[in-house]
């Protein structure tokens, strides 16, 4: 994979796309969580726009992740912001960021086998990775803001201005 000086306008717009999706998901869960628990104590679950919300933004959050994977494969992504001073720091980065695309999509998976198919274990599987997404949702948020402010790598800026 080439190592471009920075994103192209698409990944930048797919990153903050996905972002907006999850933090809807995570925002509008409680009527989706609600039926899941009606679900399994017996009782009939009727149409609801805000579950139907969750399984559309859950699967478009897959499609998109996958799109966002081609681009990464096709046009390359930029090396982490200081991976110069700290190799360590590239290796935690590179992790972060496969960590995030293995989250984006096992999320919705497990979440339409546990929907669709019923399976418990997919939606403990589903509730664990949505507290490994949170968690690291707060390294990358702090790690962005200790680059930006304290390292001045302004990392910043290469999610919000693209590459030629």
């Amino acid at each position: 994979m080439a190592n471009p000086a920075g994103y192209t306008r698409t990944q930048i717009r797919l990153h903050w796309i996905i972002m907006g999706l999850v933090a809807l998901q995570y925002i509008f869960k409680g009527a989706i969580s609600q039926a899941w628990d009606d679900w399994q104590a017996g009782a009939e679950i009727a149409f609801d726009p805000m579950i139907a919300q969750h399984v559309f933004l859950g699967a478009l959050v897959a499609l998109l992740t996958l799109w966002r994977l081609g681009l990464r494969v096709s046009h390359g992504a930029p090396a982490p912001a200081g991976a110069d001073s700290a190799p360590g720091k590239a290796k935690v980065a590179l992790a972060t960021q496969w960590a995030f695309y293995a989250l984006l999509l096992l999320m919705p998976i497990s979440g339409s086998v546990a929907w669709f198919g019923g399976a418990e274990g997919a939606a403990i599987a589903h509730n664990v990775m949505k507290v490994a997404l949170l968690a690291l949702i707060a390294l990358h948020v702090v790690g962005a803001l200790v680059q930006q402010f304290v390292q001045k790598t302004n990392v910043m800026a290469r999610m919000k201005h693209p590459v030629a």
